[in-house]
């Protein structure tokens, strides 16, 4: 194991022997094992493997709240894979209509269900998982108002957190090698500009509403190729922006209405929008078997140019269904595709189980296909060789 992550390990072990302070402990450690129809294109094996250690530590004094959470990864094949994060180190006060948050936290802002436009305080934790719903913990102070016209809040962010890549040995990364020391920004400051946001959320009938603006460095990077000797490698930029959002869902009987847009300023293009609209209708009790299916539909779209490099679906189109079994083991499984006319197909599978009180299993896929032209015109192009199917068994304490 990296010397960083024993040695984390290490500094904690005071904090989980000290029963008087830790009011609460839970987490979670798994094991997951990945298979992939082909190899990758840079010879990568069709097998990988990882264990992941996530726990939370808890406590309360008066009106305080203390936590602390972290995510430790080893990988059997890619070394930027294995890494460790803070995703919680926070301690937040509150009263009966207002709440202070300071450290190192997550927040999450977003209604769809294949894309999260608006989701933009935490950074993507990419070696994690290609959908992008894995976070970066985020410093931060976060201040909420809570109003009967609604909750306001506040967000100071005075440090930056790089995205992560997939290294050599990875899958799902560029053909070219990104090279992270040669990252660069817009902004003299660099990762310690001070950034900010604010939004507005409210329930209005039946409808959820969210209003917010961001200023500061994107979470999305552009890249700059360099001649580095003799190899050409890639170099992040991260420039910044200025992003408006809302999202809205209305649950109306069976169905759920869902709308994320953004309009954003930046990246040295002409302000552009995107969004992500649809709905999820359900059946309840299907045929008396107690299984609920939902039906989901969803588009995608982008006014950027297809080949801007940081905008991989342009204009798509999701579908899906996910079945709920309503059982003891709370089984679930989502299945969906989707469809981009000019890019090929990307299917999604997840399905869970428990295991008695305190197990887990879970089945992952992610299938790419259609995908033809060239590296040139086709986003795809590069992981065309990257489906996967993935068992990993949890043991929750």
């Amino acid at each position: 194991m990296n010397r960083k992550y024993l040695l984390a390990l290490l500094l904690l072990l005071p904090v989980s022997y000290t029963a008087h302070v830790i009011a609460d402990v839970r987490g979670n450690v798994r094991l997951e094992s990945r298979y992939y129809f082909e190899s990758g294109d840079q010879g990568q094996e069709q097998q990988q493997h990882s264990i992941v250690l996530a726990p939370e530590f808890f406590t309360e004094s008066g009106n305080s709240l203390y936590t602390f959470a972290f995510h430790l990864r080893e990988d059997s094949q890619d070394d930027e894979r294995s890494h460790f994060d803070i995703r919680e180190l926070s301690w937040v006060s509150y009263g009966d209509d207002w709440e202070i948050r300071a450290g190192i936290s997550k927040v999450f802002w977003g209604v769809a269900e294949s894309q999260h436009l608006v989701d933009i305080i935490n950074q993507t934790d990419a070696v994690e998982n290609v959908d992008g719903e894995d976070k970066l913990g985020q410093p931060m102070v976060n201040v909420t108002l809570m109003r009967e016209w609604g909750n306001l809040e506040f967000f100071l962010l005075p440090y930056f957190r790089e995205r992560t890549f997939a290294g050599i040995d990875g899958r799902f990364r560029a053909p070219i090698r990104i090279d992270t020391d040669l990252t660069t920004y817009a902004s003299s400051d660099e990762d310690k500009r001070i950034d900010g946001a604010i939004r507005w959320a409210s329930t209005l009938g039946d409808w959820d509403v969210g209003i917010a603006h961001f200023s500061g460095t994107s979470r999305e990077p552009r890249f700059n190729p360099l001649l580095v000797g003799n190899e050409i490698v890639l170099a992040p930029h991260y420039t910044t922006i200025d992003q408006t959002s809302i999202d809205l869902q209305a649950t109306i009987e069976s169905w759920l209405w869902k709308l994320e847009m953004i309009s954003n300023s930046g990246f040295d293009l002409e302000r552009y929008t995107a969004a992500v609209a649809g709905f999820e209708y359900s059946f309840y009790d299907v045929a008396e078997s107690g299984i609920d299916i939902g039906l989901i539909m969803e588009y995608q779209y982008d006014s950027r140019n297809a080949d801007y490099a940081g905008n991989a679906i342009e204009d798509s189109i999701v579908i899906g269904s996910r079945f709920a079994w309503n059982d003891e083991q709370s089984t679930e499984l989502l299945v969906g595709a989707g469809f981009s006319e000019e890019d090929g197909v990307f299917w999604n599978i997840e399905g869970s189980r428990r295991i008695g009180q305190n197990w887990k299993v879970t089945l992952e896929g992610r299938i790419i296909s259609g995908v033809e032209d060239t590296m040139v015109t086709n986003p795809f192009y590069a992981i065309r060789n990257d489906s996967f199917i993935q068992l990993e068994l949890v043991r929750y304490f």
